[in-house]
């Protein structure tokens, strides 16, 4: 029995298998994710063996990041144009691949280019999953479901980054993080062709060039821009460069599509409200969600001094947590609604952040971590749940690779932003506190707890958005 058919028929696809196909796809969109942070922990022993300087071992995950980020776009199209599964499996074919040569690189270049391809094949194999996922599940409250499935993955990814990369790194050496993708993407790869049938391109024959071109530019621009603050500081004529390119590009994208007869982006598709409120939201989420992660993990080694596993461990109540609500999460928007929903877990994840920010420096983990830790990973099960399942709402089989393009790339993108803005306002606490005489422990807390609140400030922003917007 198919999971898909053809493109006029494949939104009334059904199968008993539908569920073990989104296990399969939801693994592989596990392992793109994963791949974001697991690569962290092994970079100190990663830049001794390979000779690399604090500045190239940033591009090790700066690599994977602008490519990534700069190419989702195209590549939901090219899933839309040339059939999703096909795109899908290129992409983790590729994905695959570039980990096996990451895992054997003998020097900085090598594993920087291997990183690159790692990044341009997972904005390949990302939106492919997502509408393939929406392509599986037509009906809304299964759909629902499902979202659950791939809100809680995209969650357990980052945390389980930390986790995975202490655990591999300690035990079987830095090249480990990379070479455990291969049988996992091997699995895959044998896997989808098996359970899901070929389907049809269901977008434009003819391929938006220029469009395509102006907006990976200017997202690489952007990245590029937010990856700049991390290493030279907001006010570095780099960081300006770059997003002044960002802007003008991105300005010449619009005029290209407004005027394009097959336009890669069909500007129409913001007229669903729904799908523009879930990316805006997915932006900030995704923003507070990566600056979370990364404060977290630095304020446990570095001022707490938990080691790599106990720092992993630390996060899975977290990750727990936010398995729960995810699963959770689609019968309460049976009841509530999307926005509603949203809006309280979003509400959530701003409370235990604000908590978060108030934990000092010799903290304790049960008295002072543990229960801000259970109320992020719901607040944020629920809202990663609830925006995915915003940002389809209503899509068209043609634009479903377009809408999971949209998707992760606002989450990449609002993830580079708010890592580098953030971190930069926590370092600028940090050391306003050390010139004042504060202790360093007391002065890195400090910054950590800005930071905190920033992303709590993101959370509520979110909410707004969610509950002000009109609906579809």
């Amino acid at each position: 029995m198919t999971l898909l058919a053809s493109p006029s028929t494949q939104a009334h696809a059904r199968s008993p298998r539908r569920w073990l196909a989104l296990g399969v796809l939801a693994l592989a969109q596990f392992l793109v994710v994963l791949d974001a942070s697991i690569v962290n922990i092994a970079l100190p022993v990663l830049g001794a063996q390979l000779r690399m300087d604090t500045t190239a071992l940033a591009w090790v995950i700066t690599a994977y990041v602008l490519a990534f980020g700069s190419l989702m776009l195209l590549g939901g199209r090219l899933a839309d144009r040339y059939g999703h599964r096909r795109v899908f499996l290129i992409g983790t074919a590729g994905f695959v691949a570039a980990s096996a040569a990451a895992g054997l690189s003998v020097g900085a270049e090598m594993l920087l280019a291997s990183r690159a391809v790692q990044g341009a094949s997972a904005a390949l194999l990302a939106p492919a999953a997502l509408a393939l996922l929406t392509h599986l599940f037509p009906v809304a409250g299964e759909r629902a479901k499902a979202l659950g499935v791939w809100g809680a993955v995209a969650g357990i990814g980052s945390a389980a980054g930390v986790l995975l990369g202490g655990v591999l790194t300690a035990s079987l050496g830095w090249q480990s993080v990379f070479f455990v993708n291969v049988p996992v993407g091997a699995v895959v790869l044998i896997a989808i062709p098996l359970l899901i049938t070929r389907d049809g391109a269901t977008a434009p024959s003819r391929l938006d060039l220029p469009g395509a071109a102006s907006i990976t530019g200017a997202l690489l621009a952007a990245v590029g821009a937010a990856s700049a603050i991390e290493q030279f500081g907001l006010a570095h004529p780099v960081v300006w460069g770059l997003g002044l390119l960002a802007a003008v590009l991105g300005a010449v994208f619009v005029a290209v599509e407004r005027r394009a007869s097959d336009p890669l982006v069909p500007l129409a598709v913001f007229r669903n409200r729904n799908l523009t409120v879930g990316n805006v939201v997915m932006l900030l989420v995704g923003a507070a969600m990566v600056a979370l992660f990364f404060a977290l993990s630095v304020y446990m080694q570095a001022v707490l001094h938990y080691d790599a596993l106990t720092t992993g461990l630390s996060q899975l109540p977290l990750a727990g947590a936010l398995v729960v609500a995810a699963g959770v999460v689609p019968s309460l928007i049976a009841k509530a609604g999307a926005r509603m929903t949203l809006a309280g877990s979003l509400v959530m994840l701003a409370g235990g952040l604000v908590w978060l920010a108030f934990a000092p420096a010799d903290a304790d983990f049960v008295a002072h971590l543990l229960g801000p830790s259970l109320l992020i990973g719901v607040g944020m099960g629920g809202a990663f749940v609830t925006t995915t399942q915003l940002a389809v709402d209503g899509v068209e089989g043609g634009e479903a690779g377009l809408a999971g393009g949209l998707v992760n790339t606002s989450q990449q993108i609002g993830g580079a932003l708010g890592l580098a803005v953030l971190a930069a306002v926590a370092t600028m606490r940090t050391e306003a506190l050390g010139a004042a005489g504060v202790a360093e422990a007391q002065a890195l807390t400090g910054g950590f707890s800005w930071l905190f609140l920033g992303t709590a400030g993101l959370a509520v922003l979110a909410g707004a958005v969610a509950l002000g917007a009109r609906r579809s």
